[in-house]
């Protein structure tokens, strides 16, 4: 099975990215499915469903969630129900709207796909999370009799060790953990010693020459005169588009982990 995850979709510039790239990207490849983290969709922050439609015109198939998934009310619907395929982390505590984990299908079964948020962005936040390890401990014994052809683990955090970590504390028990939330991808792509795809960041789709796709005019006075400025998204100048293209076999385990990276106009 051939699985594409697209690094964070980063506002307008992001969304206009995967309608260029993913159509073709998805017929040359012969992706079966695709995977996209949509938390920063809308000017940034959250996701309305017009904005998802139009990922999924582009080709998306499913979407995941990070700190700012249920910013927006108008997402609480689709959130909520188990048939629309997008996601909020699982490890929000009890009482949260959304799901953390659903399937979809396509012509080669089901795929589970789950979304986790580290500990230390939900402080940062202000949302302290449930402990990541412990819910898909539980998600995983709960899901394990579901007949499955692959299991998806996006994990949405800011220090390295906990991306690093899951990935080893999942590996033979996943297909893939997919590290996101940085904007930059990093340069450890592999294949776990048991058959987990694993990579710390993919990155993101959206303005290239600018700070994680905000204007460096808006981010520069914060730092060197400490004045309170608004993120600005950057919409100008040269684009990219980064994501990881997973192989996977009969038993649901990874064989290889392709980054992607194009960059243009």
């Amino acid at each position: 099975m051939n699985i594409l995850y697209i690094g964070d979709v980063m506002g307008e510039t992001g969304v206009e990215v995967v309608e260029s790239v993913l159509p073709e990207l998805r017929r040359g490849q012969q992706i079966d499915l695709v995977v996209a983290q949509v938390e920063n969709v809308t000017e940034g922050k959250g996701i309305i469903p017009e904005d998802f439609k139009r990922l999924q015109n582009a080709g998306v198939d499913f979407g995941t969630g990070g700190n700012w998934s249920l910013f927006r009310p108008e997402i609480i619907e689709l959130a909520n129900n188990p048939e629309q395929p997008m996601i909020r982390p699982a490890n929000y505590p009890e009482g949260n709207a959304g799901l953390g984990y659903k399937y979809v299908s396509n012509s080669k079964g089901k795929v589970l796909v789950v979304s986790l948020l580290g500990q230390i962005v939900g402080k940062d936040a202000d949302k302290p999370v449930d402990n990541p390890l412990k819910v898909i401990d539980r998600i995983l014994k709960q899901e394990a009799s579901n007949e499955k052809v692959a299991t998806i683990v996006n994990f949405h955090g800011d220090y390295s060790s906990e991306k690093v970590v899951i990935g080893h504390y999942l590996d033979g028990r996943v297909t893939a953990v997919i590290g996101d939330h940085w904007h930059i991808p990093t340069a450890d792509a592999r294949v776990l010693p048991e058959g987990t795809a694993h990579i710390t960041d993919v990155g993101m789709c959206g303005a290239l020459d600018a700070s994680l796709g905000v204007t460096y005019q808006s981010v520069i006075p914060r730092w060197r005169d400490e004045k309170q400025t608004r993120n600005v998204l950057e919409t100008e100048g040269r684009r990219q588009f980064n994501a990881v293209l997973v192989k996977s076999n009969e038993l649901g385990l990874a064989t290889e982990i392709t980054q992607i990276q194009k960059i243009f106009g």
